[in-house]
């Protein structure tokens, strides 16, 4: 007889676990968005493309102007709209990839007279023609092929389909992103290596000094072959973010509560400008909390009194959209929201009450004192 539990193949274990590995690689690979941020990039879609086919492009073919809505236009909008600090999304690598395209697409559909043929030539001789001119752009594909399956509508237009719809109805999306991502507090066209920081000044931001130069950090991306996907100033913005999440780690269990300052300056909303002036003086605080019955409103920094009229009131001058922490807060997720020099110090809340406030200088002195335990603690190793 056979003993079927003895003869269980030991390797099936292995062959499931390498099933289930595989099986996961078909799954999703971009990381879960608030639905915020799908609101946002849905809506802004919408809006351009309404707003383009409305002012400018028509959803009809019309041969003489040849301003109208292609479905290309649609693939680029996912670009310009979801992923703006794509690479693939700048406005070079949008007009300029879309429009190289076009004119390949043309060409070909003049001059490749078999329909399957002629679009395999416009889709592949357009992806290496973007990539030649630095300008490849996903939805580029979708336009060289548009034109090649377009024989009637291409005899009418020639190249200047590439002009009109092609150049002009990119052109205008890139200028509806470009306003609709300021409007909605993102950044595009894509931040650069040299842009000025916070403070209007040549240094590259706090969170983006890592001692790698510009020309270093396109060869990692260039190495890695992420440039299509990530720019300079961006990678030099994770690997910041990074490094600042270690130095966070390796601060411990230190929470904000043990090293706020409890005994609290503060004042109304009535307060004038003078009065507020004066407890700076008198105190040497850069940052003073106002508060309402008890109940935080805001933060007044020493930078809000600058141009300001003696008799302006603190409920103006204060800044209400400051970041805050509770008194659990670790020390580690306070490095952040200062690093970049945007808020001088962090209120520390209980409901809607301030029981404490992070400046700065507690910051790197809770910082300083981390480090120097800690090197006590290794030398005290060594020895």
């Amino acid at each position: 007889m056979v003993d079927f539990h003895a003869a269980k193949d030991p390797e099936v274990p292995v062959l499931l676990h390498d099933l289930r590995h595989a099986l996961r690689s078909f799954g999703p690979s971009i990381a879960s968005a608030p639905l915020a941020e799908a609101l946002r990039a849905g809506v802004g879609a919408l809006a351009g493309l309404a707003i383009a086919g409305l002012f400018a492009l028509s959803p009809a073919v019309d041969a003489q102007l040849g301003l109208y809505l292609i479905a290309p236009f649609g693939a680029s909008s996912v670009l310009l709209f979801a992923v703006p600090n794509s690479p693939l999304a700048q406005p070079w690598a949008a007009v300029v990839g879309n429009t190289v395209a076009a004119l390949i697409g043309v060409a070909a559909c003049l001059l490749v007279a078999d329909p399957a043929l002629r679009i395999a030539v416009a889709v592949g001789a357009a992806i290496t023609a973007t990539i030649l001119c630095r300008a490849l752009h996903p939805p580029a594909g979708a336009v060289a092929m548009t034109a090649a399956m377009s024989p009637e509508a291409i005899a009418d237009l020639g190249f200047r389909f590439a002009v009109t719809p092609v150049a002009a109805g990119t052109l205008l999306l890139v200028a509806l992103a470009a306003l609709y991502a300021r409007l909605t507090g993102r950044h595009y066209p894509m931040r650069q290596h040299d842009e000025p920081n916070i403070n209007r000044t040549a240094d590259p931001s706090p969170s983006t000094r890592i001692g790698l130069s510009e020309a270093q950090l396109v060869d990692l991306l260039e190495r890695y072959r992420q440039n299509f996907n990530l720019g300079a100033e961006d990678l030099a913005r994770l690997v910041g973010a990074a490094e600042l999440q270690a130095a966070a780690q390796r601060t411990g269990p230190v929470t904000a509560e043990s090293i706020m300052s409890r005994d609290l300056v503060t004042v109304g909303p009535d307060s004038l400008a003078e009065e507020v002036a004066a407890l700076f003086r008198r105190h040497r605080f850069t940052s003073i909390p106002v508060v309402e019955e008890g109940r935080y409103l805001g933060v007044i920094y020493q930078i809000h009194l600058i141009g300001s009229d003696a008799d302006a009131l603190a409920d103006r001058l204060m800044q209400a959209d400051v970041p805050h922490a509770s008194p659990s807060t670790p020390l580690g997720a306070l490095l952040p929201l200062m690093s970049d020099g945007a808020v001088d110090a962090v209120p520390i809340l209980e409901g809607n009450r301030i029981i404490g406030i992070v400046t700065r200088t507690d910051l790197i002195s809770a910082l300083a004192r981390h480090s120097i335990s800690t090197n006590d603690r290794a030398t005290g190793m060594v020895a």
